[in-house]
């Protein structure tokens, strides 16, 4: 357990801390994670993204369980669709229905978000794209094959109104499908002729198999590395995903990108973010977070304590809060880290979002290769589960945008 700096007044504060309005001070639970600091990595620093190309001008639709309209994407939203029935809408409103919005504002934001919420510091790689968001969910709450079938007909019907050139898929199917007339195949294989690159989530379970729309031959099928919180290439390792092969017997995944320890805004209006509100800025994070006003005013350790039932000793106390911190994985206030092909699937759907805004005549064939091309593999790790190896962002997008034709 950490050492805290006890939760004081401000005159008390500044004698035992050496500094003004002091805080306990807590730990996050990822690797190199240290007491009042913001260690953890940015996802455009685990990729190393070139930072000149953002996306801009590109429109990536993102088909999910739910959404919900979150302040990273305010302003580029182009559409929200509601395609939980045959009967597809494109309502004004975002329909947030907090069980199963989470799931795609996770992974909109991840790979779009302006860092707003963190002060810039948490966006993602293509955070200048504009995105169409689509809910598939059915009416019961379910994500089956059919559903993620109605989303993407949708968009092979709109995606020259909504000048779509990317669709994200962190959803998986029911079955295990080596039929290349399986109907998501299909309308994958549909959207890639038309110039949609298709980006696919591999799925978090270490077996040699995978479920559609991930064994599509024509998606970029996403695996996932845990890069254990640095760039010391020695410290990663595949992350526990699906592998196999597609229905025309290629290896899949395609590629791997960063699926472990991802910065991910929490869903308003849950009872974690309600906690979170109150210990996150525990971390120091926030200077200026409301909470802190509370410590100013000497009102904070009473509140805290009857908030969280906790004991009547700070050490008791900060020990309750720093369980939920890492209970929550806790950034801070308004994020925590996540894991999964889910959040890796985004990740690579906005770097193909900054190949294009660097190269707009790329072919989804043109984008796959040279993905690819530019990948690395990592030593000592098993060939036949990571593709071509850990997506290289600034590699693939520096040989678009200085060759016409990869």
């Amino acid at each position: 357990m950490p050492r805290y700096l006890p939760i004081v007044n401000p005159s008390e504060s500044h004698k035992r801390s050496g500094q003004p309005n002091a805080m306990p001070v807590l730990t996050s639970n990822y690797p190199a994670a240290r007491a009042g600091e913001s260690t953890l990595m940015t996802t455009p620093e685990r990729v190393g993204a070139l930072p000149t190309y953002t996306g801009r001008g590109v429109t990536i639709a993102f088909i999910d369980s739910g959404f919900y309209p979150h302040r990273d994407l305010k302003g580029r939203i182009k559409t929200y669709v509601d395609a939980t029935t045959e009967r597809i809408t494109e309502p004004k409103k975002i329909n947030t229905s907090i069980a199963y919005s989470w799931h795609g504002m996770m992974t909109s934001v991840i790979g779009c978000g302006d860092g707003a919420t963190s002060g810039g510091l948490y966006k993602g790689v293509a955070h200048g794209a504009e995105v169409v968001l689509i809910k598939i969910s059915s009416p019961r709450n379910w994500v089956k094959e059919e559903d993620i079938l109605r989303g993407l007909e949708w968009v092979h019907r709109n995606h020259k109104r909504l000048n779509i050139r990317v669709v994200n898929l962190s959803v998986g199917g029911d079955y295990v499908s080596y039929d290349s007339q399986n109907a998501l195949h299909i309308v994958i294989r549909r959207l890639v002729a038309e110039g949609v690159t298709v980006v696919a989530a591999a799925g978090n379970r270490p077996v040699n198999h995978l479920y559609p729309p991930a064994s599509s031959a024509a998606a970029i099928t996403v695996g996932g590395v845990d890069d254990n919180n640095s760039r010391d290439r020695a410290d990663w390792r595949l992350y526990g995903h699906n592998y196999g092969m597609a229905y025309d017997g290629s290896i899949k995944p395609d590629i791997v990108a960063p699926a472990r320890w991802i910065a991910s805004p929490i869903m308003p209006g849950t009872s974690v973010a309600w906690e979170a509100f109150w210990v996150g800025p525990f971390l120091g994070t926030q200077p200026d977070h409301p909470v802190r006003e509370l410590v100013k005013s000497g009102k904070a350790k009473p509140a805290i304590t009857k908030l969280f039932g906790a004991q009547r000793t700070d050490e008791d106390l900060l020990t309750t809060l720093q369980a939920k911190a890492y209970q929550h994985k806790l950034i801070d206030a308004y994020h925590q880290h996540v894991d999964g092909t889910s959040v890796a699937a985004p990740i690579v759907s906005a770097v193909v979002a900054q190949l294009l805004e660097a190269n707009p005549a790329l072919s989804p064939a043109n984008i796959k290769a040279v993905l690819l091309k530019t990948a690395r593999r990592l030593d000592h790790q098993p060939a036949d589960r990571q593709g071509a190896g850990v997506m290289d962002a600034a590699n693939a997008v520096k040989t678009v945008s200085e060759k016409e034709n990869p």
